[in-house]
């Protein structure tokens, strides 16, 4: 399984971290049992920091044309209808994914288009579960203009566990949609806010897999 990028200097210091905890563990322990279990507790704090940062590689087969994929492995908790003030400035489809600390945590394209628009914000780092985490939270703000003419924006947010957000977008430039547009660590969620009058692919609850879910189907601009 391929590691991100992002995870590469965590896992290396994790690493070096715990087998330096494990010298006295076994030196000075009674032998076996505690220094086994306390070897046994390492490996799965490793494996689950390991497991948090996979990064599969994805290709999103078929006809992409007008097509609004998912940005994030998660789950649907939120899929109304909102103004949206920072980048369209209009009412949209807000359509919301939440992604535990057990899901991939890179955040794809959602289609092709250019970047018109990026922003951070500093906030606060409540649950990414909750609705005022879209506008509370620490966040990035993407706007892009689609391929077939349509704007819409994507929020990456920070949750309880995040501490750090990094977007790749940049103002001006070309995506595709199976290109990474960031990652956040531990814990987060990405809101897609949509035109009101596309086409929603989806319902509450459902979970989804970045680059690969299907979410809306936009009407030509």
């Amino acid at each position: 399984m391929k590691i991100h990028h992002e995870g590469t200097n965590i896992l290396i210091l994790l690493f070096i971290v715990l087998a330096v905890l494990q010298v006295p563990v076994w030196l000075f322990l009674p032998p076996w049992i505690l220094p086994t279990i306390c070897s046994a507790i390492s490996l799965l704090v490793y494996s689950f920091v390991f497991n948090f940062f996979r990064c599969p590689k994805r290709v999103f087969h078929g006809d992409a044309t007008d097509l609004i994929v998912s940005s994030v492995d998660g789950k649907i908790v939120a899929l109304e209808k909102v103004f949206e003030p920072e980048f369209l400035k209009s009412e949209a489809i807000l359509l919301s994914v939440f992604m535990s600390p057990l899901n991939v945590h890179a955040n794809w394209y959602p289609t092709s288009g250019v970047v018109e628009y990026v922003k951070h914000h500093k906030g606060r780092f409540l649950s990414a579960y909750l609705p005022k985490s879209s506008t509370e939270n620490e966040r990035s703000t993407i706007g892009m203009m689609c391929d077939n003419g349509q704007r819409i924006t994507i929020r990456q947010i920070a949750g309880a566990m995040a501490r750090r957000i990094v977007t790749y977008a940049e103002t001006g430039e070309k995506a595709t949609i199976d290109e990474h547009l960031g990652f956040i660590k531990f814990g987060s969620r990405v809101d897609l806010y949509l035109p009101l009058d596309c086409e929603i692919l989806v319902s509450m609850g459902q979970t989804t897999s970045g680059g690969l879910t299907p979410v809306a189907r936009l009407k030509r601009g």
